[in-house]
């Protein structure tokens, strides 16, 4: 693979296709699911956090996968990747997703004092984390878009 400083070279990469076609299936996928549910066209999720797919989990799993097939699954970089991403999923299954249990609670906290008191009306944000099952479809997702973009890259005439 030929390598080059400028920072062009950058988007001209498999890994990073592979991490942002991982990361726009999960948040399509969501975006798509919100606009069948609610009849709505909402492409604030394309920034949103939590949800079903986890689009982190699918991120680091496609960029992994795209660096493992392509360096080699024992190279330095590849099990810096998995290790990478083996940190993100388990804090979007676990840190952040309790952290959305507690923003549930405190905000059904503030509208028990905003009936007896005059309080903000302002609430937490809840969606932040993802259930394993979230998590897990991501990174499948990933694991799917890092071998279709490294397949399209190397093997398309």
């Amino acid at each position: 693979m030929v390598t080059d400083n400028s920072f062009s070279y950058f988007f001209q990469t498999p890994w990073f296709w592979s991490a942002f076609a991982g990361w726009m299936l999960a948040q399509s996928c969501k975006l798509l699911s919100a606009l069948i549910q609610s009849r709505r066209l909402d492409f604030g999720y394309f920034v949103s956090t939590g949800g079903m797919p986890s689009a982190h989990s699918s991120m680091v799993c496609a960029m992994a996968t795209a660096i493992s097939l392509t360096e080699g699954f024992g190279s330095v970089a590849a099990i810096l990747g998995w290790c990478f991403a083996g940190v993100t999923m388990f804090d979007a299954a676990g840190v952040r997703n309790a952290a959305g249990e507690q923003a549930k609670t405190l905000n059904l906290i503030v509208d028990e004092l905003f009936k007896e008191h005059r309080l903000s009306e302002k609430r937490l944000k809840e969606l932040l984390g993802h259930t394993r099952f979230e998590v897990f479809v991501g990174m499948i997702m990933g694991v799917l878009s890092g071998m279709v973009v490294i397949y399209r890259y190397f093997y398309t005439i």
